[in-house]
């Protein structure tokens, strides 16, 4: 009997799970994001992106940012920086997952991927913060593991929860 219980309750968070809106570690970091985030695009959350190993991770915040940390082996496209010949040597149906601070930098980027024709994209949901605030693994310029994070201002970086903030 506690046996099918407990796959009733496995089965009924997985219904759940798959609306990245409700994957923060904040009810008041999740009103932030549905505010902030116009939802115009694909989302996905990071407990579900991390079990994506066959995805490219594009950063989108600053280079100091990414400098600073990023998630293992993500391609830096910046923000202001962007041009669609970054991503030129990627097939139109690779999946793809866009990360900034918390998700809307990236946002604007995953448009224009989308209007550009990439039709397996994502934006990681509450960004890299939320990534660190789940205590998954991010690398420095070197690749080697750090909890230093780019916290991009002091109003942004009490989203950041785990992790040292860096502010430069």
């Amino acid at each position: 009997m506690k046996s099918k219980i407990l796959i009733g309750l496995i089965f009924f968070m997985g219904i759940f799970s798959s609306n990245a809106q409700s994957k923060v570690s904040s009810s008041s970091y999740n009103l932030l994001l549905k505010t902030m985030l116009d939802h115009s695009v694909e989302e996905i959350n990071v407990d579900e992106a991390l079990r994506r190993p066959d995805a490219v991770f594009l950063d989108t915040r600053s280079f100091d940012e990414y400098a600073v940390s990023h998630i293992p082996a993500s391609k830096w496209v910046g923000f202001e920086e962007f041009d669609i010949e970054k991503v030129s040597d990627l097939e139109k149906g690779t999946p793809i997952i866009v990360y900034c601070s918390i998700g809307y930098r990236s946002e604007k980027i995953t448009k224009q991927l989308v209007e550009s024709g990439f039709t397996n994209i994502y934006n990681l949901y509450g960004g890299i913060f939320e990534w660190v605030n789940r205590s998954y693994p991010i690398v420095d310029s070197y690749g080697n593991p750090t909890d230093q994070v780019h916290a991009y201002s002091r109003k942004w970086g009490v989203w950041l929860s785990r992790g040292e903030k860096i502010y430069q």
